[in-house]
């Protein structure tokens, strides 16, 4: 099957209203097999085997090598995770841990190579925003060396897309956590929804800059996101602020 041909029936798959998460799993794992990949781990930053509810945990690793992971609690000192969570671009293992590794380190890739988890490539993932957002990522490993690089960045598209589509079903499936925020947050709110700065924020609400930031700071980890544009949607998700708030779109 071609690349273009792989990447539209995974994308298809995740377009079905009634798709479940060990069906996203199971066409994953067809697509990068297609593209030459034996395995992938997408998935939150935590114990594998007792990960939080709200964690992306997505994988076809050795049983074996999930229980050791898990048992001598390796995740938090993999070296590929703690990777992940600095910087924001993919990187390749190779490339990327040739020096400074601790021996726990060294021996955590030595054991993982003996199991045939070598020569992998990582990218930082970014899951719909949660009450506690977790860092994410997605690594897959080579079947073979004959693979393009062309390849790694299809199957960086479709992890993109998975992570996209789990949010999804979290959102459908899952009641939306809620708080409630105060007068001067939802202010700033809509503040931010008419693309004010914090300048901006903070001449329209009589404050100094650096208290309207904090205000905006402190909503949008109320919210549990990260961007002000997802504070924005959060808001209107959990009925902290009404559509009709909103400045009409311009013309």
């Amino acid at each position: 099957m071609k690349t273009t041909d792989t990447l539209q029936s995974f994308i298809e798959i995740c377009g079905q209203k009634d798709v479940s998460v060990d069906s996203l799993a199971t066409a994953f794992r067809k697509a990068i097999e297609r593209l030459g990949f034996r395995y992938f781990a997408c998935l939150s930053h935590v114990d594998p085997v007792h990960p939080p509810a709200h964690a992306i945990m997505l994988h076809n690793y050795p049983a074996a090598w999930v229980r050791r992971f898990s048992e001598q609690k390796l995740y938090a000192i993999d070296p590929v995770l703690r990777r992940a969570e600095r910087e924001e671009e993919p990187f390749f293992w190779d490339r990327a841990f040739r020096t400074s590794l601790t021996l726990p380190q060294r021996k955590m890739l030595a054991d993982a190579a003996a199991l045939g988890i070598a020569h992998g490539f990582t990218f930082p993932v970014h899951p719909m925003a949660s009450p506690n957002p977790l860092p994410a990522s997605c690594s897959i490993v080579p079947g073979n060396t004959r693979i393009g690089l062309g390849s790694y960045f299809v199957v960086e598209g479709l992890a993109n897309h998975l992570v996209s589509v789990l949010g999804r079903i979290r959102v459908a499936h899952e009641p939306i956590a809620t708080c409630n925020l105060s007068h001067r947050e939802r202010q700033c709110v809509l503040l931010i929804a008419q693309g004010k700065t914090d300048a901006e924020v903070a001449s329209a609400l009589g404050m100094m800059k650096s208290t309207a930031h904090t205000y905006i700071e402190r909503l949008k980890m109320r919210l549990g996101v990260k961007s002000r544009t997802a504070a924005v949607a959060r808001a209107l998700i959990t009925g902290q602020i009404s559509p009709h708030d909103l400045p009409a779109p311009r013309r």
